[in-house]
């Protein structure tokens, strides 16, 4: 695990609030889905990292700038917690994975007639189409 993901999980504030879904009767007296909140400004990230971030999550995100992950997939507190720490550490790792940048393809000149040539059979073919005039 990375430092900076092993920080988030340090500062993240943990809250309990009562869950939907399987647990019968339980389920309204026992809080077992987990609330994750991370304040990213306190991770102080390099600003292309916090921009990643920012888009990785997406409305997960507050205006305030805090990232709020709930976790209530299963039917104990421990496994609820467990499942939005690894959630959260994925999500910090793959902001902190800077993308490859993608090369510009190059036609040559052979490739591009090709191409022009299979866009006119195309355009032929949808102006031969409609009504048949006799």
């Amino acid at each position: 695990m990375d430092e900076i993901a092993a920080r988030a999980i340090e500062l993240a504030e943990e809250s309990f609030i009562a869950a939907s879904g399987p647990g019968g009767q339980n389920v309204n007296k026992v809080a077992t889905a987990v609330q994750l909140r991370l304040d990213i400004f306190a991770l102080r990230l390099q600003p292309q990292v916090f921009h990643r971030l920012k888009r990785l999550a997406g409305s997960k995100m507050t205006s305030a700038g805090e990232i709020v992950l709930t976790a209530r997939r299963f039917r104990t507190q421990e496994a609820n917690r467990e499942d939005a720490r690894s959630r959260l550490t994925a999500l910090v790792e793959q902001a902190l994975v800077e993308p490859k940048r993608r090369a510009k393809t190059r036609l040559n000149r052979a490739n591009k007639e090709e191409r022009i040539k299979g866009k006119k059979v195309r355009g032929t073919i949808k102006a031969n189409r409609g009504k048949v005039e006799w």
